[in-house]
């Protein structure tokens, strides 16, 4: 009898593009961050993806320090895998952008596969009462260029891989695809390449279907059995895309980073909610979670031993 195949469930807690104001149920201080992280992993999530905020106010906060206070309550309460963001957010220079991926060594660290017009403002027709000065500059800037040249591509790249990172590429586009191609052919990347195509974020590709579609054909012809696939697809985009990418062969990324919502009108009270209906999603294809030791095996991960946390 065939064995399932397993699914990886990545849950991105919090993230940089959502603000406090928005959600009451966003993460922002450590200890929401790690209890958000450890209930998603409980829920099902092999792999949990984090930023820090400023407890203060919840801006994006990319220092070292901030990511340790609950780096470190996440590996003691689970074995779950743990990504650290080196996107930060997009107004942010690559050093500051690397630094805590380079102090901590995670297993995996995402990584942004090409520059790109970054649009957050149509949110401010959703949300136009925002409580702090910064997220109002900050969603409504129709003028950020999320900068990921190659130089900034390969210093991240040959930064982290002397500690044995691996990356999640993500990618917002198609030329994305054959930007990482580039790195493969250089050899600055080696297989199972895990890569993330993010659909519906302003500025990149679009949610449609064949959208979806499109990514995963020109993946396949570039990279044929060397990636792992994986969707991230934004705001109402999360569920349904995370449907068909299961179907496909997929795996799956949701989280309060690229979705507020449960369903229509309905904010998710936690990030294990989320990773609850991915969970329904997964199984009721009559397919498998992986556990958090499955995706290190299926993404050739240095273990939880060797993190510097």
């Amino acid at each position: 009898m065939a064995k399932p195949r397993k699914v990886i469930v990545t849950c991105a807690v919090t993230g940089a593009i959502h603000t406090p104001s928005m959600s009451e149920h966003l993460p922002v201080t450590s200890s929401e961050i790690a209890e958000a992280a450890i209930g998603a992993a409980k829920a099902g999530a092999a792999i949990v993806h984090l930023h820090a905020r400023d407890p203060q106010d919840g801006r994006p906060d990319q220092t070292p320090e901030a990511f340790t206070p609950f780096l470190g309550v996440i590996k003691q309460a689970s074995d779950c895998v743990v990504n650290i963001t080196t996107g930060g957010a997009p107004t942010m220079s690559v050093q500051e952008r690397v630094r805590p991926a380079e102090t901590h060594r995670p297993e995996v660290a995402s990584l942004n596969m090409g520059s790109m017009n970054f649009g957050l403002f149509p949110m401010l027709k959703r949300f136009p009462d925002l409580s702090h000065q910064w997220e109002r500059d900050y969603v409504g800037n129709k003028d950020i260029i999320f900068n990921n040249s190659y130089d900034q591509i390969e210093y991240i790249l040959t930064t982290l891989g002397a500690s044995g990172t691996r990356f999640e590429f993500e990618c917002y586009d198609t030329s994305h695809l054959y930007n990482l191609r580039y790195f493969l052919d250089e050899g600055l990347v080696k297989p199972p390449l895990f890569i993330q195509t993010v659909f519906g974020l302003m500025g990149g590709i679009g949610a449609h279907p064949e959208d979806v579609q499109h990514m995963k054909r020109t993946a396949d012809r570039l990279f044929g059995d060397q990636y792992r696939w994986s969707v991230l697809g934004a705001g109402k985009n999360q569920l349904p895309i995370a449907a068909m990418a299961a179907a496909m062969g997929g795996n799956i990324r949701v989280g309060l980073e690229d979705s507020l919502w449960l369903g229509p009108g309905v904010l998710a009270k936690t990030n294990a909610e989320q990773v609850g209906k991915a969970r329904q999603i997964v199984e009721g294809l009559g397919l498998d979670l992986a556990s958090p030791d499955e995706a290190r095996e299926m993404l050739a991960l240095k273990g939880a031993d060797k993190v510097g946390f």
